[in-house]
C-alpha cells in the first residue's frame, strides 16, 4: 500500500528580517532581528508535517545549487527525517533564496526573491517509480519557470508531472504563488485536470477564476465558494480549498460546501505570517492523507496556520497536531 507525501517544486532559503516599519521610497527602515530558515511551498509543507509528528514518510523533490545553501537544505531535511533521494543538485545556478521583510507591529510581510535553481526544475526531475508515496504535492505554480513553460502540446510541464503522478497511482495537490504573470490563468488551468486538491488563497483563486473575491479589506466568502465551483468546472478533480485571513472554504466535486473560520487570536500572538499559507496546506494535506472528513481537515488547517504565526520563520512555530488543535480550544474561532 502507498503511504506518505512526496512534495516537489520550490526549495528555498528564506532570510527572514523583522523590521520596525515599511519605509517610503528612498527612506530607511531598521532591521530588529534576522534569521534564516526553510522556504518555498514543498519545503515548508514537509518541515511543517515533520514538526506535526506525522507517522508516514516525507519525501523532497527539487533542485538546489552546489553551494552552501544547497548543502544547508540537504542537511536540514536529513536531520528532520525528510527523504532527499530526489533532491537534485546543479552547478549552473545558485540555490534559490528569498528576503522576507516582516513588519514587527503587524506581521505583514513582503518578499524579494532570487529564482535560482528552482527556475530549472522540471518534470524530468520527478521519478514516480522511485517512491511509494500516496500523495504528490506540487508548488508553487508561477514560481517554477520551467514547470510553468508550455510544451508543444499546449500543456505546461507541471501538468505533465501531475499526469504522471496520477498514472502512477498517487493523488495530487497544487499550490500557486501570488504574483503577476501575463499567463497566470493559462498556466493554472493547464494543471487543473490533473489536480485532485487545489489549495490556494483568495488572491490566486480570483486570478484563475477571473473574479474579485474581496469586499473592501475583507474576503467575500460567498464569492470564494462561487470561485471554487468555477475551478471545479474547469477541471479540478475532487476539491478546491481556498484559504484567507478569516478562515477557509472547501467545495467538493459533489457540490458539498464546508466553511471554517480562523482562530480569535489575542493581541501580540502573531510574531510573523511567513509560511502561514503553507502551514494551512500542511494541516489540510495531513487530513487528506489520513482520509479525514473535510470539516476535520479544515479545522486542522486553520489551527496549524495559527501555530505558524507564533514564530517569524515558516515552520518553527509548528507543533504536534494535537497541540495545534488545542490552540483552537484555547482561543476559540471567529464567525465567517
Amino acid at each position: 500500500m502507498r503511504t506518505g507525501i512526496l512534495a516537489a517544486g520550490n526549495f528555498i532559503i528564506d532570510y527572514v528580517k523583522i523590521i520596525d516599519a515599511w519605509p517610503e521610497q528612498d527612506m530607511l527602515s531598521s532591521i530588529r532581528s534576522e534569521t534564516s530558515s526553510n522556504g518555498g511551498g514543498p519545503y515548508n509543507v514537509l518541515k511543517d508535517l515533520a514538526a506535526m509528528g506525522v507517522g508516514y514518510p516525507l519525501e523532497a523533490c527539487g533542485l538546489v545549487g552546489d553551494d552552501a545553501n544547497g548543502a544547508w537544505i540537504q542537511q536540514d531535511c536529513a536531520k528532520t527525517g525528510i527523504n532527499t533521494r530526489q533532491l537534485h543538485h546543479t552547478a549552473s545556478s545558485p540555490t534559490s533564496y528569498t528576503d522576507a521583510m516582516t513588519v514587527v507591529s503587524t506581521g505583514r510581510r513582503t518578499f524579494f526573491h532570487q529564482r535560482g535553481a528552482n527556475a530549472h526544475f522540471n518534470e524530468t526531475h520527478v521519478d514516480f517509480t522511485a517512491t511509494n508515496a500516496k500523495h504528490f504535492h506540487l508548488g508553487y505554480l508561477m514560481l517554477l519557470d520551467a514547470m510553468d513553460s508550455f510544451v508543444s502540446s499546449g500543456r505546461t510541464r507541471a501538468s505533465l508531472a501531475l499526469e504522471a503522478a496520477k498514472k502512477s497511482g498517487l493523488t495530487t495537490s497544487v499550490d500557486i504563488v501570488s504574483t503577476e504573470n501575463p499567463q497566470f490563468r493559462e498556466i493554472a488551468e493547464s494543471a487543473l485536470p490533473y489536480t485532485d486538491v487545489l489549495i490556494i488563497n483568495e488572491i490566486e483563486a480570483g486570478k484563475v477564476a477571473g473574479m474579485n473575491l474581496k469586499k473592501g479589506e475583507a474576503v467575500d466568502v460567498d464569492g470564494c465558494v462561487a470561485a471554487a465551483r468555477a475551478l471545479l468546472d474547469r477541471g479540478v478533480l475532487q476539491q478546491v480549498v481556498i484559504h484567507f485571513v478569516e478562515g477557509g472554504v472547501v467545495v467538493s466535486k459533489d457540490g458539498a460546501v464546508a466553511k471554517q473560520s480562523s482562530l480569535k487570536l489575542p493581541t501580540g500572538f502573531i510574531v510573523g505570517a511567513t509560511g502561514a499559507g503553507d502551514a494551512f496546506a500542511a494541516g489540510y494535506l495531513h487530513g487528506w492523507h489520513e482520509q479525514w472528513d473535510v470539516s476535520r481537515c479544515l479545522k486542522t488547517a486553520v489551527c496549524t496556520a495559527a501555530a505558524c504565526l507564533t514564530h517569524a520563520t515558516p515552520s518553527l512555530g509548528l507543533r504536534p497536531v494535537d497541540e495545534c488543535l488545542n490552540l483552537g480550544e484555547a482561543y476559540g474561532y471567529r464567525s465567517l
